[in-house]
Parts: structure tokens; C-alpha cells; sequence
């Protein structure tokens, strides 16, 4: 074996659609081994028109949200051109929640900590019930423009994932 043999690997705490298999399945083209944990000192914030959530450095903040572990770069890069740049990658400690081992790992934290539009809290199971097929659908047209962009760009990616307007 060669040195190119061994790609790093990466563990990254996800906390909004991430945590559905069937989402990060479709994303990284297979379900990697994915852990409970929680993640202190952040607060998890809906934001205002679109069906995806942000988290912000907060105090008193407790996040619950699972750990995809032993990503490769290229699944990296696939979760890093789906969050764009509106999203920081950064370096968290996170407890699993099944052993309290502490764990240090990538996380993608809203880059504008004080956006108007982040506001209350985002619920994952009310995301499932209302949003998740839509999400499904959103993951699917990803893919597909990963491997043929036919000279589309991420924004129409983004398109896919934003909140339906309100029916009048």
C-alpha cells in the first residue's frame, strides 16, 4: 500500500436534516456509521425561509444531534458544497451520548452570528413530518448536479431547500 492509500477520515456533528439515514445516505452516496451526541455551548436556530437550520454560540445552549464518523474528504466536500458559504466548518467537542466520551469533531456553524433571520427553535421531528420528503427530493437533484452541473451552480441547489411561501 502507498501512502495514498490512506485517506484521513473525518467525524462531523450534524444536527438538522443530516441526522436522517435516509438524507446523509443519498449526500455521501452511503451511510457511514453515525453516533449520538450532544454538543454544549451552541443553540439551534430556524431560519427564516428555509427548511434547513443554523446553530450559534450560546452559553447556556445544549444541542442534541448525531456524529457521522470516518467521512472520506471527498464525502467532506460533499456536505461542505451542500452548506456553502454561509456556514463555517470549525473544530467542536461534542459528549456521545451513549458513553459521555468526549469527542472532538467538524461542525458547521452559521458564520453570522447575529442574522435577523435566525429566530426560535428548530425541531427535527416536525422537520421529518413536514419537510423531509421535499428534503429527499432536494438530495436527490444534488446529486445529480454533482455529476452532470451542467453549468448550474450551487444556487440552484439552494432553490430546492428553501420554505415553501405561505398559502394565502
Amino acid at each position: 500500500m502507498t501512502s495514498s492509500d490512506h485517506s484521513p477520515s473525518h467525524n462531523v456533528f450534524v444536527y438538522g436534516s443530516f441526522q436522517e439515514p435516509a438524507i446523509v445516505g443519498l449526500i455521501l452516496e452511503c451511510t457511514p456509521v453515525i453516533v449520538s451526541a450532544q454538543l454544549h455551548g451552541f443553540h439551534r436556530y430556524r431560519l427564516k425561509g428555509r427548511l434547513h437550520p443554523c446553530i450559534a454560540p450560546s452559553e447556556t445552549g445544549v444541542i442534541n444531534g448525531k456524529v457521522l464518523t470516518g467521512l472520506t474528504d471527498s464525502q467532506l466536500q460533499n456536505l461542505d458544497m451542500i452548506e456553502g458559504a454561509e456556514y463555517e466548518r470549525k473544530t467542536v467537542e461534542v459528549v456521545l451520548t451513549d458513553t459521555s466520551q468526549k469527542m472532538q469533531v467538524e461542525a458547521f456553524i452559521w458564520a453570522n452570528k447575529d442574522d435577523p433571520d435566525m429566530y426560535g427553535e428548530w425541531d427535527f421531528e416536525e422537520w421529518k413530518r413536514l419537510h423531509m420528503e421535499k428534503f429527499i427530493e432536494a438530495s436527490k437533484k444534488f446529486i445529480e448536479w454533482k455529476k452532470n452541473p451542467d453549468g448550474r451552480g450551487r444556487e440552484e441547489f439552494e432553490k430546492f431547500v428553501q420554505e415553501d411561501p405561505p398559502v394565502a
